[in-house]
């Protein structure tokens, strides 16, 4: 039998302090199965002010402003999936090889709307929303982190076959950028590039610094209590309110793209998004740790990725994570092209950040590609 978590011995231990052991027992498993991941049950459908047609308006929006010409359309993969697509192909560049967007958690396609125009003038251009998330379909995952990666990777490779892509360059985010990596190791020989944009998920995890002072037991309580739902969840929770949560909370995103919308395009982009059925989401959780580190860090296996594919790590100057990861898959592959970039003034979202120094960057990694 399984062992119990730490959160979840702790929180039967304070309710056995006050004679409640089996309630509390009763009410972590009610937890775990049923409210574990937090999504408004059908029988709400107005709790959360959202629907897949205003995500996909909220899409439209979001691309009014770019000027190339793009073809959105599903692609069906097995199990009736179905992954959305954005093509920009030209015939000045058809023969080139094509870039593949993966963006990061919580993203979707709309977010590349600063970069489609000038990364699509020298190449072909793909984005997709990955399974679980955006308009694509959001099946259910397996509880197992492994089998989680796999879900996301075998998608992508589902995709490419159906696209008749032989070789790509794979541009990941965040989330995009750990499953980048996994994707080429698996299949070495449909990757000629990788372009890490603030990666997650390659560092193992570290112990949480020590304190001073005691962590209050009440705490300690709420925090394990909270523990089984979502990173997202509590924006659900907030129903009808969450719109001018993301608007109050997150209002770099606007900033992001002011060049382009000086309304509220992209908070509403950004909430349509992650109130959705949460199906990638809830993969993701399960493929972190307590910390929000991944349970299966990507620098353990980079010694399996083939020594021919270069890597390209683009950070933002600014941002909060950890250049130090960079670093260590320079160590790990000493035969291999690996190269650091940092773009001056931007954050984690460094493609939205400084668009423009992001777009040359870019370009100027992939002339070298073919």
């Amino acid at each position: 039998m399984e062992s119990s978590s730490a959160p979840e011995r702790m929180v039967q231990r304070l309710l056995s302090m006050a004679g409640l052991h089996s309630l509390g027992s009763s009410m972590w498993s009610y937890m775990s199965r049923t409210i574990g991941w937090f999504w408004i049950p059908g029988w709400l459908p107005s709790w959360c002010p959202t629907s897949h047609k205003l995500l996909q308006a909220a899409e439209d929006k979001m691309l009014r402003c770019v000027n190339t010409t793009l073809t959105k359309r599903f692609i069906c993969i097995s199990n009736g999936n179905q992954l959305w697509t954005l093509s920009l192909v030209s015939d000045a560049v058809k023969d080139k090889t094509p870039m593949v967007l993966l963006h990061g958690f919580g993203g979707g396609v709309g977010l590349w709307a600063q970069n489609l125009d000038a990364l699509s003038a020298c190449r072909p251009v793909f984005a997709l929303d990955l399974l679980g998330f955006g308009q694509s379909n959001r099946p259910e995952f397996s509880t197992q982190p492994e089998a989680a990666e796999d879900q996301f990777v075998e998608s992508i490779e589902q995709w490419r076959d159906k696209m008749g892509l032989e070789s790509m360059i794979l541009l990941g985010h965040n989330l995009g950028g750990y499953l980048a990596v996994s994707y080429s190791i698996k299949h070495p020989g449909r990757v000629k590039h990788i372009i890490l944009l603030e990666p997650w998920g390659f560092p193992e995890s570290q112990a949480s610094p020590k304190i001073d002072r005691p962590i209050p037991v009440w705490i300690k309580a709420l925090s394990a209590m909270f523990r089984p739902f979502n990173p997202l969840a509590g924006l659900r929770l907030m129903g009808p309110l969450g719109p001018i949560l993301v608007q109050t909370l997150r209002p770099d995103f606007k900033r992001k793209f002011s060049s382009m919308f000086k309304d509220n395009t992209v908070p509403e982009y950004i909430y349509h998004l992650n109130v959705q059925f949460p199906s990638g989401e809830t993969a993701f959780k399960n493929m972190t740790d307590l910390h929000g580190w991944a349970k299966r860090p990507m620098l353990q296996r980079m010694d399996q990725l083939q020594p021919h594919i270069s890597i390209t790590i683009i950070y933002g100057s600014r941002s909060s994570i950890d250049s130090v990861s960079a670093t260590s898959i320079r160590e790990r592959r000493p035969h291999s092209n690996v190269h650091m970039i940092s773009i001056r003034g931007a954050g984690h979202y460094v493609f939205a950040d400084q668009p423009e120094d992001f777009n040359n960057t870019v370009l100027q990694v992939c002339e070298k590609v073919d």
